[in-house]
């Protein structure tokens, strides 16, 4: 549910813009921003606060892959599986790091340090391959950077290297 603070934050979006239209967007990132990520109930309310059908609010938080519909890990990390990360070994990233950590694909770690996804591209194939954890961005990857990079934040987060 969005609050009485956030509408009016939202209002204030809307005013920054010639169109509806412009503010879908930076007002799901906003809700994104103060909860995490955002619920079917936080788009049915920006669908009326905009005066836009449902659709129209869900089509776009669905679409673009920074916006994220369920709730993530302290650390989320996004690996591209595009044809130019997917090449590179005769395993993808996204399958190393799946087993490393022990979850599939949109699965958080029990101790809710880690969540994964697949994006279809993070830009990088002249650098791949590339994976994102939270907002920063890792190309040039193999097996051994990835579990270098995982395991420095397991230890920076515990303490203990794994």
């Amino acid at each position: 549910m969005i609050d009485e603070n956030m509408r009016q934050t939202i209002e204030g979006l809307i005013k920054k813009f010639p169109c509806r239209d412009s503010a879908v967007v930076p007002s799901l990132s906003y809700i994104q921003k103060v909860k995490g990520h955002i619920s079917e109930n936080d788009m049915e309310d920006l669908a009326i606060i905009l005066q836009f059908p449902e659709a129209r609010i869900f089509s776009a938080a669905s679409f673009y892959s920074m916006l994220k519909l369920m709730p993530k890990a302290r650390y989320h990390i996004q690996v591209c599986t595009n044809v130019s990360c997917s090449l590179v070994e005769t395993e993808t990233l996204f399958d190393h790091i799946s087993g490393k950590l022990g979850i599939g694909e949109g699965e958080i770690t029990p101790d809710g340090l880690f969540s994964l996804e697949s994006v279809e591209c993070l830009g990088s194939c002249g650098y791949a391959p590339a994976m994102m954890v939270n907002s920063e961005h890792y190309e040039n990857l193999n097996f051994k950077k990835a579990d270098e990079i995982i395991e420095l934040i397991i230890k920076e987060f515990t303490g203990k290297y794994p």
